[in-house]
């Protein structure tokens, strides 16, 4: 009895895998967007694929993909020779507040920082303390020379 059963559980599931698998239709429409569905489209020529045949994609955690840097508009860098050149008590303090504001940047975990447009005072993403330290590294690169 024990025997039969486990043939008839071993069947089963043999038989279940072969009964999954479907048809699947693929088209594009005239303003192309791929369309996929179990229905044959009416009016509509469209490729066959069979559920087997499909190479399942992976699941889980993406790589994000490193962003290309932003450049800076020659204006800062033309503004910072300018500065230099005429003024260079002036030059020192932009260093100084800087190099200041890198620091505070890099060390402190949590930062505010007022909203622009609202006026209240938010705490900093990571994307816009990256920015900001960026944007502090490259006024250090302009001034203190």
């Amino acid at each position: 009895m024990r025997y039969r059963l486990n043939i008839l559980f071993i069947l089963t599931i043999m038989l279940s895998t072969s009964l999954q698998a479907t048809t699947i239709y693929k088209w594009v429409d005239k303003n192309g967007v791929t369309h996929y569905s179990q229905e044959q489209p009416e009016q509509t020529e469209a490729e066959k694929l069979y559920s087997e045949d499909i190479e399942q994609q992976p699941i889980g955690f993406i790589a994000p993909k490193a962003r290309a840097e932003e450049e800076v508009p020659d204006e800062m860098a033309a503004a910072a020779e300018k500065i230099n050149a005429q003024d260079k008590a002036q030059a020192k303090v932009i260093c100084d507040n800087a190099k200041h504001q890198l620091n505070v940047l890099q060390t402190s975990a949590r930062l505010r920082k007022e909203n622009p447009e609202t006026g209240e005072i938010e705490m900093m993403t990571d994307e816009q303390k990256q920015a900001e330290i960026g944007n502090q590294q490259r006024r250090v690169e302009l001034f203190c020379q």
